[in-house]
């Protein structure tokens, strides 16, 4: 024996080695005796186990029992490093070694690194109970508090064996948690025996105990809940094993007259028995206990029955289960009891497991559920939780459940209950990326390891990091960290949070997830042999064509084409659910020729289900919205959130055209090609709206009608500067612009022009000549720059309703027109100024204009009846004139009986009788004024609903044309393709386009009934 001079011993001496009270250590080191002072060894030992301080003290401990450990520690190192590791490390094994010393020769000699199989595990446990263990069903020698508290030292002395090689590193984590899974097998089996020994008629049953959570995936940590599931049935009669046949014949009650128990009586048994194998473990004995067997997650939790027959098992789940209870099938294994009944339970719900993806709402019910599961992390524990918290062991764990729940159902390799096993099958067929992987497991195995070495502390259920230094220097130096051990364990532990829950975040919630979870096998990946007919199959057209345009968009090595290659499996099935596949698959692939570089584009495709699904729609539905996209690419971001496609409010556009066309102060071409990108992107916002059924016909107009009256208010800025600029002179006039029409009645449809008046007031001083130049010279540049060719739907100009039409002046003062109202207006004027509202310009000669009008369109006695048979007169001369050659009056929305027209007429034929006394009538809208109608008792409620439901329908069918085709027409189409893909606009199915048309027809015919009666009879 090699001693060195007493002086090195000193608490000094030992506080610099590594010890937190050097004093304490020199007593607790001259306690041993003066071999054990001067041991260079022993001193070394220590000093390298994790707390040199717990583990003298517990060495002390057990020296008093056992003087021999000593001099045993001397002639064996390998036991002096395995016993001291797991004294530095662990307080309650330190007090158990102490209470039971013998039980450190199980760190001795060959015996200290043989691994045990899980038959031996059980053999010991059930002889620690008295129990043989060559006994299929085998019963304790009795269930009193002597054998209960054998079970616990034995069980603790084979938790003193692993926990040795643990943290000695001769057993790596998988091997640690396989083993403390199979202890806790045979702990529940030798508790079982102890059950068994209360239950006389226990052999009339079969009980299977199957493993959830951890202890069926064979990755229990030290001390945890150990979750089960029992599952009974009937023993034939004869004691012999039952097979299912029999099992069935029990359950059915067949074999009870041969002395076999039925179904409910052997479940009172098998109850009976699962009860006392739960006291067994978890009873409280002078050797404390083992932990709590949880059989919550059995059907219908804590207040379902205990145990349940396989049949009532597989009742429940086929017809009651939730998303959840199949993810935690996902880990059940056969852990005690009968083995062969336990594998039948799990083979049988196995098949209910790998197709619970395909459940309706599967992934956001499995999302919903890692949120609650966070939600119950108490707020004083946050971030220090390494199981529940942010970054924890579950983030990883919820992540690949999903993972393998997701593609396993097509994919057996997946298969797998333990996590890391799992993340590797998952890395090896590419559904997880390896470097993601590599992060994942270097985070569970890090993650896993501290928390086995907070719970060997005290053999205690925590996943709580602690706070104090000392606690956090006695894991860093568990870890190995030995320069910096808070420092450098506190820096692992938040970066290997960080990264799980990065990637938790990146794989959990990746939303395509949703998608792939519904597609059938042959969708599951693109297969080039096979694609053309699948394409057929889903509808695309031209098969060949779409073909090229996948290989265009996947070939390549490039993170784009990789990127490509995940969207399109599930893309291709959306945009076979568009109306038109090949026109979705052909813009998409011109939309992502556009932004395929940008980084931000697949990355928000790929990570954003709502935006994938949306614009797969949007491009499968509308080539009006297409080509939109096509020009303004950068709008697909706001396809994520539905919010994002409320209409804008005016002041915010304006405020934001105005912006831009500051920009372009000397540039009147530019700053207008700006305002009409805006427009652009407004047009794309409520094209998308509407598709999306987030707005109804109402608010489309509405919309539509306030973006062009800010298109037309910036441009005419723009123009009034450019004809300044030109005169140089101020404009020496006031100028308006008057909305009429669609767009005075806030009802823009996509192809609408604008129709408008235009009315200037000339400024004190100014020669009226001069001013009516520059108001004429102003409505021209409006209308030039407006109409300049762009990449974009046009906005016209229409002024074709002001007086004296096309033969008279573009613009006039307000003076000229009231001459002319006064002297010329006709009945169809006063129509026509019952949709005259301000739009642009100088507001307040915008109201002296319309303060004009309101005499001609609200006649304080009504219209005298002279004007109403006019009005009637020239409403039949337009349908008889004005309806298209060759169109079908029953299909035209317009002009067609019972269409748009129709109502209309009706609406403004009662304003022009009734508005004059009866303010409520004084609106521009059409479908308001039927209501104020209806409340001034002029029209009866039920036509009012007819009518306004020919008017949304017509209006509506306008809309989807333009959206489908691309271009405006009044007429629903003759041909039967094109019908098809507007009635799918419309939310009609696959094969309701002949349902539309009928609709149609059977909704204006009804409002022409309504037309006939009240605007032709008085």
């Amino acid at each position: 024996m090699t001693t060195v001079p007493r002086i090195q011993t000193t608490a000094g001496r030992l506080a610099r080695l590594g010890f937190a009270d050097g004093a304490g250590a020199e007593r607790l080191l001259d306690g041993l005796g003066p071999e054990a002072a001067g041991d260079v060894g022993l001193l070394e030992s220590l000093v390298a186990t994790a707390d040199p301080d717990l583990a003298l003290a517990s060495l002390s401990r057990l020296a008093e029992r056992d003087p021999g450990v000593l001099g045993a520690l001397r002639r064996d190192p390998a036991l002096r490093t395995r016993l001291l590791g797991v004294l530095g490390v662990s307080a309650a094994l330190g007090d158990h070694v102490a209470r039971h010393p013998d039980h450190r020769r199980l760190l001795e000699g060959e015996r200290a690194t043989a691994r045990p199989t899980g038959e031996e595990l059980r053999a010991e446990l059930l002889l620690a109970v008295g129990a043989d263990p060559g006994d299929p069903e085998p019963r304790a020698a009795d269930a009193s508090t002597a054998i209960l508290s054998a079970l616990r030292v034995a069980y603790r002395g084979r938790l003193l064996h692993l926990a040795a090689r643990d943290v000695t590193g001769e057993a790596a984590l998988a091997e640690v948690t396989a083993e403390l899974s199979a202890l806790a097998g045979a702990a529940l089996e030798a508790g079982l025996a102890v059950a068994r020994s209360e239950q006389p008629e226990s052999g009339a049953v079969r009980l299977a105990v199957i493993g959830m959570g951890k202890c069926g995936a064979r990755e229990l940590n030290y001390i945890s809940d150990v979750d089960v599931i029992f599952v009974a049935e009937p023993r034939r009669t004869g004691g012999g094993i039952a097979s299912g046949d029999a099992v069935g014949e029990a359950a059915s009650g067949t074999g009870a007259g041969n002395g076999a128990v039925d179904d409910t009586r052997a479940v009172q048994i098998a109850t009976r028995l699962a009860q006392g194998m739960m006291r067994a473990c978890s009873a409280t004995t002078p050797e404390g206990a083992l932990w709590e067997v949880d059989a919550a997650l059995r059907p219908e939790g804590k207040a379902g029955p205990l145990v349940r027959t396989l049949a009532s098992h597989q009742a429940y789940y086929r017809r009651w289960a939730k998303t959840w209870e199949f993810q935690a099938l996902l880990k059940a294994r056969p852990v005690a009891g009968d083995m062969e009944l336990g594998g039948r339970y799990v083979d049988v719900m196995n098949e209910m497991v790998w197709q619970a993806a395909t459940r309706e709402n599967f992934v956001e019910d499995v999302q919903a559920m890692r949120r609650r599961v966070e939600a119950h992390v108490r707020a004083e524990e946050g971030e220090r939780q390494i199981k529940l918290g942010p970054g924890g062991l579950r983030d990883v764990e919820f992540a690949v459940q999903l993972l393998q729940l997701v593609h396993g159902r097509l994919d057996p390799l997946l298969r797998r209950r333990a996590t890391l096993p799992a993340l590797a099958a998952l890395s090896r067929g590419g559904y997880i990326g390896r470097e993601d992987a590599r992060a994942l497991a270097e985070a569970y195995t890090f993650l896993r390891r501290v928390e086995h070495l907070i719970q060997l502390h005290r053999l205690r259920r925590t996943h709580v990091v602690p706070e104090g230094e000392d606690e956090l220097r006695r894991l860093g130096r568990g870890l190995g960290m030995t320069a910096d051990p808070v420092g450098e364990f506190t820096a692992r532990w938040r970066r290997h949070a960080l990264e799980a829950r990065r990637l938790h975040e990146k794989l959990f919630y990746r939303p395509l997830l949703q998608a792939v979870a519904r597609l059938p096998e042959s969708e599951d990946r693109l297969s080039a042999a096979a694609a053309q007919a699948r394409l057929e199959a889903l509808g695309y057209a031209d098969p060949a064509g779409a073909l090229r345009h996948i290989a265009a968009l996947t070939t390549g090595v490039s993170r784009r084409a990789a990127i490509q290659r995940t969207l399109l499996p599930v893309m291709l099935g959306w945009f076979a659910d568009a109306p038109d596949p090949d026109a979705g698959l052909l813009g998409f692939r011109q939309v992502s020729d556009k932004l395929g570089a940008t980084p931000w584009y697949l990355r928000l495709l790929r990570d954003e289900t709502a935006v994938a699904s949306r614009l797969a729609h949007v491009l499968g539905t509308s080539r009006y919205v297409t080509g939109l996209l096509l020009h303004a690419p950068e709008a697909v971001a706001m396809l994520g959130s539905d919010t994002e496609l409320d209409p804008r409010r005016p002041e915010s556009l304006l405020a934001e055209i105005r912006a831009t066309v500051a920009r372009h102060p000397e540039h009147a071409e530019v700053a207008v090609a700006a305002v009409r990108a805006l427009r652009r992107r407004e047009l794309f916002r409520t094209a998308v709206a509407d598709l999306a059924r987030h707005i109804d016909i109402e608010r489309v107009g509405q919309a539509l009608s306030t973006l062009n009256d800010v298109t037309v208010q910036a441009a005419l800025e723009v123009a009034i500067a450019k004809v300044e600029m030109e005169r140089r002179t101020p404009l020496g006039t006031r100028f308006a612009v008057i909305a009429m029409g669609r767009l005075g009645g806030v009802e823009c449809s996509y192809g609408s022009d604008a129709d408008v008046m235009f009315v200037h007031a000339p400024l004190p001083g100014v020669p009226e000549k001069d001013a009516a130049d520059a108001a004429h010279a102003v409505a021209n540049e409006l209308r030039r720059l407006l109409a300049l060719p762009a990449p974009d739907p046009p906005l016209t100009i229409d002024p074709d309703l002001r007086p004296e039409g096309r033969q008279g002046p573009l613009v006039r003062t307000l003076a000229s027109y009231a001459a002319y109202y006064a002297r010329w207006s006709s009945p169809w004027e006063s129509q026509a100024l019952l949709r005259a509202r301000f739009c642009a310009g100088d507001a307040a000669l915008g109201a002296e204009l319309l303060a004009l009008a309101d005499p001609l369109r609200y006649p304080a006695g009504g219209v005298p009846d002279e004007a109403v048979l006019q009005v009637r007169k020239l409403k039949a001369r337009m349908e008889a004139e004005r309806l298209p050659r060759g169109a079908d009056p029953a299909l035209h929305t317009k002009l067609g009986r019972g269409g748009l027209s129709d109502v209309e007429w009706v609406a403004q034929l009662i304003q022009l009788r009734h508005a004059g006394r009866l303010p409520s009538l004084r609106t521009t809208r059409t479908l308001e004024a039927l209501r104020a109608a209806v409340a001034e008792d002029l029209l009866d409620p039920a036509d009012e609903d007819v009518l306004a439901d020919a008017w949304r329908f017509a209006s509506r069918i306008r809309d989807a044309i333009v959206l489908v085709r691309g271009r405006a027409s009044d007429s629903i189409p003759k041909d039967v393709r094109e019908r098809a893909l507007i009635a799918r606009a419309l939310g009609y199915p696959p094969d309701g386009s002949e349902d539309f048309v009928d609709d149609y027809r059977r909704v204006t015919r009804r409002a022409r009934q309504v037309v006939e009666r009240v605007f032709y009879e008085d």
